[in-house]
């Protein structure tokens, strides 16, 4: 069986950084300092004495040179696809059916690479220059992945900007990642730019993509306060990008490319910004290439790549570092090295707003699927509203294959046989091989999930149909993954090992207290599902796919500059040790759990540590209507939480309508509405039970101090729109208390254990 858990790699001596006052010195990868904030200078790569991190196992390039690669080996095979020609409008919330695959329009590897450096070339004819920003705002497209690469090939730095970030967010990211030139879907995102250009003074163009967008653009005057000449701002469509570029040669976009070393950024991955201003995560090219050639070395363990077209769905937004990595790096270095390639299909762009994601599974059948957790329990969602419309034998099978199947995948984690029950190739035939193919996921050779926890539920229904989700887990900070799981080697519950190249420690303060700044190594938890405290510390992880440093803008000012090195200095220690601010576990094996997030938990009144996650996991479970649940408590005497329900149209972009669906439609007969259900008392009971299961149930609730009190129920669910959720979708929660505040008072001044939730007072 294929584990790499627990090891770890020897690394050479440290480089130095090149020329100026940050550097990295010493004989051994722990001293440092192991960071930068200027964009400007890079780190030499930190390579490992053996193994993948080493210099035999992954020599350091850049994105440019792999792209070559990728062209040289695969040229004429088709490399992205899109639904354009012949596609219908959306009407209302039904989807038009998906065009057949021959019909989408397609661009091979050598017409993806031409475009990208044409792409460059232009944006040098605009003015570009060496590590200026180049914003990417709008949904994922072709001209996404170009728009990035071209970048990045004359010497920017990429900015991803989220579709759903509002304008505020958009100007911000904009002056602070300095960029020169903004390249956007449509007319809607190059008015935001427009109506920020009189205080974004390095903006010099914008480039609409959208091939709807034909209309002749017209350069955009910004008036000068001074009495100055006004300052002219260019506005092209990408059809125009070859008359622009004519200014600009080959081989000076070759000697951009060429000066380029793999220690220096390549792009900007903003954090989601949930206690203030979101931060600039440097990644390197070598960053992101050896997390991508990484993830690639384990992705054969589970079914094997052959000299064939591998399919991938683009629908993550491409400014995280998941969507960067997966949906444009990876399939660069797997086609420029494996034995097949990739090819990109893009999503719809209300394809996650209107739950028809699965409309692309079934037309792509990927090869590959990346989801993060609510992607896949809405697709549960749909699966159990479906099955619930089977009635009789029909039924009766699928429940016994259904059985055979979760015994299976039970037997396929870690420490399990491996066989297969008997009759299980009998159920297979029957059911489980006609659910995954009526999902889309028949072809599926690698299903992963990351960004945030997902529950074992989850985990054990879609294991029940042979399709195994594999959890990963890291951050932004580390360009993804640390920690991995495959088929072969997996426990459900926890987020994997540590990849091979990556050191993950369990540290806590040392003895001497956190003055001193050293920290010591937690035992190895006996079970990780109920971890003693002194086994569960903070998880930090160490390789050379740690990010450069959070970059700081010097046009923002000193205060500015000095708070990024503090948040570096916190980010990264003294050892090179990134911690993530994550507690938890790690077992014999190497397998790591989740326990809780520092920053998550509650400290009661009484000074007692509660980790909410598991406790709001497991009401969730009890009650399949709850849709989310935040527990609050900090410096509080008892726990209160809000709830959401269900609603249709909630599918994480918006918070849909006050109509209750799927689970929710079955918590009580003949309440239809969350409005509805705000005053049934059937209704609050239900849920009430399942607070009240989980108050008893020692694994969640420890103590009376974990226990929750008091809930109420909100009026909507939460979403990227209102603020409650990342564009990710993971619970921002520090907005849910800012939003509800008014709310989580009512709840600490009522007596009553249910209370109503009441509109605050307008303005």
């Amino acid at each position: 069986m294929f584990c790499a858990a627990g090891k770890t790699e020897v690394y050479e001596e440290s480089p130095t950084v090149n020329n100026g006052p940050e550097t990295m010195s010493g004989p051994e990868y722990g001293q440092g300092p192991h960071w930068i904030s200027d964009r400007t200078k890079s780190i030499e790569v930190k390579y490992a004495a053996e193994g993948i991190a080493s210099k035999a196992g992954c020599p350091a390039s850049t994105l440019g040179e792999q792209c070559k690669l990728a062209v040289e080996k695969c040229g004429d095979k088709v490399a992205l696809r899109v639904e354009r020609k012949g596609l219908a409008k959306l009407e209302g919330r039904k989807a038009p059916p998906p065009l057949p695959l021959e019909d989408w329009t397609s661009w091979t590897f050598k017409e993806y690479y031409d475009e990208c450096r044409l792409a460059g070339r232009a944006m040098m004819a605009l003015g570009l220059e060496k590590f200026d920003g180049v914003n990417v705002y709008g949904f994922n497209s072709p001209e996404w992945f170009m728009a990035e690469v071209g970048g990045i090939f004359a010497g920017a730095v990429a900015a991803g900007i989220y579709p759903s970030d509002t304008p505020d967010q958009v100007e911000y990211k904009s002056f602070h990642s300095g960029s020169s030139i903004a390249i956007v879907e449509g007319k809607k995102q190059a008015k935001i730019f427009k109506e920020a250009a009189a205080r974004l003074p390095k903006l010099k163009a914008i480039i609409i993509w959208n091939p709807e967008d034909t209309e002749e653009q017209v350069d955009y005057t910004v008036p000068a306060e001074d009495g100055s000449e006004p300052r002219v701002i260019r506005c092209i469509h990408w059809n125009q990008l070859k008359e622009v570029a004519e200014s600009v040669t080959e081989a000076q976009l070759d000697e951009r490319m060429d000066a380029q070393v793999p220690g220096q950024a390549c792009a900007y991955i903003y954090t989601s910004g949930t206690t203030g201003r979101p931060k600039a995560v440097m990644i390197s090219h070598d960053n992101i290439l050896f997390e991508s050639y990484n993830v690639l070395e384990l992705i054969p363990h589970v079914g094997g790549m052959a000299a064939e077209e591998e399919r991938i769905i683009s629908f993550l937004p491409l400014s995280h570092v998941a969507g960067m990595m997966v949906d444009i790096v990876a399939p660069l270095a797997m086609s420029a090295k494996g034995p097949g390639w990739a090819c990109v299909h893009f999503a719809r762009p209300y394809d996650l707003k209107i739950g028809s994601v699965g409309d692309r599974l079934k037309c792509v059948k990927p090869t590959m699927f990346l989801g993060v957790p609510r992607v896949w329990e809405k697709i549960a969602e749909k699966i159990m509203a479906s099955s619930a419309q089977v009635k009789g034998m029909k039924k009766m099978i699928g429940k016994w294959a259904k059985g055979k199947g979760l015994e299976y995948q039970l037997n396929c984690s870690m420490g399990g046989t491996g066989q297969k029950p008997s009759f299980y190739g009998l159920a297979d035939t029957l059911a489980l091989s006609k659910i995954k193919a009526a999902l889309g996921l028949e072809c599926c050779k690698f299903g992963f999930t990351g960004a945030a926890p997902i529950t074992k539920d989850t985990l054990e229904f879609f294991g029940a149909f042979g399709i195994q989700i594999n959890e990963v887990y890291g951050m932004s900070e580390c360009t993804g993954a640390t920690t991995w799981s495959t088929d072969a080697a997996h426990v459900w519950g926890s987020c994997g090992w540590a990849m091979p190249g990556n050191e993950v420690r369990i540290l806590k303060c040392s003895a001497t207290g956190a003055a001193d700044g050293t920290f010591v190594d937690c035992p190895r938890a006996e079970d990780m599902f109920n971890p003693s405290e002194e086994s569960q510390g903070e998880i930090c992880f160490r390789g050379r796919h740690i990010m450069l440093g959070y970059m700081g803008n010097p046009d923002l000012g000193e205060e500015h500059l000095a708070e990024v090195a503090k948040k570096n200095e916190e980010a990264i220690d003294s050892d090179g040790w990134l911690h993530s601010g994550d507690k938890g576990c790690m077992d014999a094996r190497g397998m790591v759990k989740i326990t809780g997030r520092y920053k998550e938990l509650i400290i009661t009144a009484g000074g007692e540590n509660i980790a909410p996650v598991p406790i709001e996991d497991n009401i969730k479970k009890l009650c399949p209507a709850v849709s989310n649940i935040v527990m609050i408590g900090d410096k509080r005497k008892f726990n209160v939480c809000v709830v959401t329900l269900r609603a249709k149209g909630a599918e994480g972009e918006d918070p849909g309508t006050d109509d209750l669906d799927g689970p929710a439609l079955d918590l009580c007969e003949g309440v239809t509405t969350i409005s509805g259900a705000m005053e049934s008392d059937t209704c609050i009971e239900l849920i009430q039970k399942a607070i009240v299961d989980t108050n008893s149930d020692g694994r969640f609730c420890v103590s009376n101090a974990s226990k929750i009190q008091k809930f109420t129920i909100l009026p909507h669910d939460f979403s990227v729109k209102t603020g409650e959720l990342t564009p990710t979708l993971k619970t921002k929660r520090a907005v849910v208390m800012s939003n509800f505040h008014d709310a989580v008072e009512a709840m600490y001044d009522s007596k009553e254990t249910y209370v109503k939730y009441t509109a605050p007072a307008a303005e």
